[in-house]
C-alpha cells in the first residue's frame, strides 16, 4: 500500500492497513512519496495479491494515470488486481468520466473520496482466496505496497 509521488500524506495508509489487517492480511506499507520505480520494483519483489494507491492531495487522478501504466507494463503485475482511492482531483468527486478513465487506463477498482468504506471491504472480500493473496501493496496513490495474506 502506498501514496504516489507526489503525495506525502501517511494517516490515511495507517487507516487502510488497519483495514486490511481487519479483514484478515498481511500488509506491506511502502509509506508516502514512493517513486513509480521504486513501488514497481517491491511490488516484483512482493508479488502482492492486491496494490492499493491511496491520494489525499487532489493529484491521484493524475499521479495514478501514470502509475498503473508502470504496473500493467510489468508482466509479472499485469493482472495483479490494484485499486486507487481517495481525493483523487481538486474538482471534487462524482465525475463519472474520470472513474471510466482510471478503470479504462487498468485499475480494478475506484474509491474516490465520499464512497463507503463498505464498498471498499465488499470488493477486497471478493478477491480470490486470502490463500492466493500473498500481499497488498497498499499505495498512497504514490507508490506503497501491502502484502495481504492471511
Amino acid at each position: 500500500m502506498t501514496t504516489m509521488a507526489s503525495d506525502s500524506h501517511t494517516w490515511n495508509l495507517v487507516f487502510l492497513q488497519l483495514l486490511l489487517e481487519e479483514l484478515g492480511h498481511r500488509v506491506v506499507n511502502l509509506g508516502a512519496c514512493v517513486p513509480d520505480g521504486l513501488l514497481v520494483s517491491e511490488c516484483r519483489r512482493i508479488r502482492p495479491g492486491l496494490i492499493v494507491l491511496s491520494s489525499v492531495n487532489g493529484h491521484g487522478h493524475q499521479d495514478g494515470l501514470r502509475v498503473i501504466r508502470a504496473l500493467r507494463a510489468c508482466p509479472e503485475l499485469a493482472r495483479t488486481p490494484t485499486v486507487i482511492g481517495g481525493k483523487l482531483t481538486i474538482a471534487g468527486p462524482g465525475d463519472p468520466e474520470r472513474q471510466r478513465a482510471l478503470l479504462a487506463a487498468g485499475f480494478d477498482g475506484v474509491f474516490e473520496e465520499g464512497r463507503p468504506v463498505a464498498d471498499f471491504r465488499a470488493f477486497v472480500r471478493s478477491l480470490p482466496s486470502v490463500a492466493t493473496l500473498p500481499t497488498v501493496p497498499v499505495l498512497p496513490v504514490l507508490p506503497a505496497a501491502v502484502r495481504v495474506s492471511r
